[in-house]
């Protein structure tokens, strides 16, 4: 059955609404979908309704109110080396049966570049009071993994989605100023904060899509809404508290027949040591980058300490988006000691979880004590 025309990205109202609620929506709001409709200049009821049908076709994934979980969990980018004949099953163990790991992709490059041979790509965030270390080498050994490499990020200056509205982005296209840094530093809650925290986190469903969802929310849970709202201004305030997203089907076809994008590019940079403020400052600023971090890679990746991510349908247009990149480094005076890209091709996405009873339950459920999974205090 063809889709709707108005489930189309390209519809007019669609593109309006999804330019907005991609990425244009920071903080928590009450009327999230007020404030969607307010700036796409539209009805609030027609964005309501819109915004549902999308979510039913499975033209958006998920709609839902994003956390920066670097201050709430243990993260960091792993790269795994698996035996070619594992891989997929590898890719398949990760993405189903770890909730912890949230985007799963398979990589390749273009040559024989240092860390070729790591393939599999993982984001991973283990929930506080265990180790981030031991769940690695727990999974290395389910998944027949030959080698790993982890890489906290140290600082990070892009974070966002916004396919639609990158999709016409000229390859050099920046911010006035530098991104500014943000440094990772763990946040501890109270017992009604984590109850408060799982009910905001978790994806809205169609019925909850309606002018006040989280009220809705809290009802369902049993939770009281004066006491969620004083949690999570306390979320805010703490700088917990990202922005209300609705994601994109950007991996696979959607059922109208695009490709919101066709490649995923992670770029590596090894900048001068001592220069990776300034130099993820300039990476972070271009429009096209959706995520740019300071990650130490080590030898195995040419000691690269610079990575973002951009997304594109066509391969020519994205090389072309990180020459501009490359041009204004050297402009800005930065040295860079080796650049490459890696390519996605099989890739899977899910909202790491973070909630150290889930961590428990899951350690359980596998025939592990969780406090052999501890962190060493």
């Amino acid at each position: 059955m063809t889709a709707p025309p108005v489930l189309s990205t390209h519809h007019p109202e669609t593109a309006a609404i999804l330019a907005i609620s991609e990425d244009g929506i920071a903080g928590f709001h009450e009327r999230p979908f007020a404030l969607i409709a307010h700036r796409a200049g539209l009805p609030e009821p027609l964005v309501i309704q819109r915004i549902r049908e999308l979510l039913e076709a499975g033209v958006v994934r998920r709609v839902r109110q994003t956390l920066d979980t670097g201050s709430l969990a243990h993260g960091a980018l792993v790269a795994w080396k698996v035996p070619p004949a594992l891989l997929h099953d590898a890719f398949d163990t990760l993405f189903r049966d770890d909730p912890f790991s949230g985007h799963v992709v398979i990589r390749s490059t273009d040559s024989a570049l240092p860390g070729a041979a790591f393939r599999l790509w993982t984001t991973l965030k283990i929930p506080q009071g265990f180790s981030l270390q031991r769940h690695v080498q727990a999974m290395a050994a389910r998944i027949g993994a030959e080698d790993w490499r982890i890489m906290p990020a140290r600082c990070l200056f892009a974070l966002g989605v916004g396919h639609v509205r990158r999709r016409s982005l000229a390859p050099g296209a920046r911010a006035e100023t530098p991104a500014r840094p943000r440094y990772p530093q763990l946040v501890r809650l109270e017992p009604f904060e984590w109850q408060a925290l799982a009910a905001l986190k978790a994806p809205l469903e169609p019925s909850e899509i309606t002018e006040e969802p989280w009220r809705i929310r809290c009802d369902r849970l049993g939770l009281p809404y004066p006491a969620f709202l004083q949690a999570v201004a306390r979320f805010q305030a703490n700088g917990l508290v990202a922005r209300f997203s609705t994601f994109l089907e950007h991996v696979k076809e959607l059922p109208t027949g695009e490709r919101v994008t066709r490649y995923n590019a992670l770029f590596h940079w090894a900048v001068e040591p001592g220069r990776e403020l300034e130099a993820g400052a300039e990476v972070g600023r271009h429009h096209i980058i959706t995520h740019a971090y300071w990650r130490e890679a080590g030898p195995e990746f040419g000691n690269v300490n610079l990575m973002a991510v951009a997304h594109g349908t066509q391969k020519e247009t994205l090389l072309a988006h990180k020459a501009a990149i490359d041009t204004h480094l050297a402009q800005a005076g930065i040295p860079v000691h080796y650049t490459t890209q890696f390519w996605g091709g099989r890739s899977e996405i899910k909202p790491s979880e973070i909630l150290p009873s889930a961590y428990e339950a899951f350690c359980r459920s596998h025939g592990i004590d969780p406090d052999t999974m501890r962190e060493d205090t």
